[in-house]
């Protein structure tokens, strides 16, 4: 069984930082993709960042040159920093993977079979 489960949110003010974790268990195959997606009061599901197995990577506008994506192979874990952080950043944080590699359409929440529980990032201004 596949769990995914972040930390590392928290609150900061706007132009702080943040790291986000996910450790991923449970999937053993090589090939896959995970992205980072948020979701704010009353809004949609949004991508954030994705990367694949092959390291690939792909960023939302909101996110170019202030989040960086990443992953440890070794410890499963997939990491987002976050600079610059504006109180637009602010919602749920939620860390998804795919079975499929290939950053095409890696931003979308519905190409993702699963899903973490989150971690709330709130940015003040």
């Amino acid at each position: 069984q596949v769990q995914l489960v972040e930390s590392g949110g928290g609150s900061v003010q706007a132009g702080g930082s943040l790291r986000l974790s996910c450790a991923a268990s449970g999937y053993t195959y090589s090939v896959y993709c995970m992205g980072w997606f948020r979701q704010a009061p009353g809004k949609e599901r949004e991508g954030v960042a994705a990367i694949d197995s092959d390291g690939s990577t792909s960023y939302a506008d909101s996110a170019k040159g202030r989040f960086t994506i990443s992953k440890d192979n070794a410890k499963n874990t997939l990491y987002l920093k976050m600079n610059s952080l504006k109180p637009e950043d602010t919602g749920m944080y939620y860390c998804a993977l795919r079975g499929y590699a290939g950053i095409r359409y890696a931003l979308a929440a519905n190409e993702y079979n699963y899903w973490g529980q989150g971690t709330q990032v709130t940015v003040s201004s």
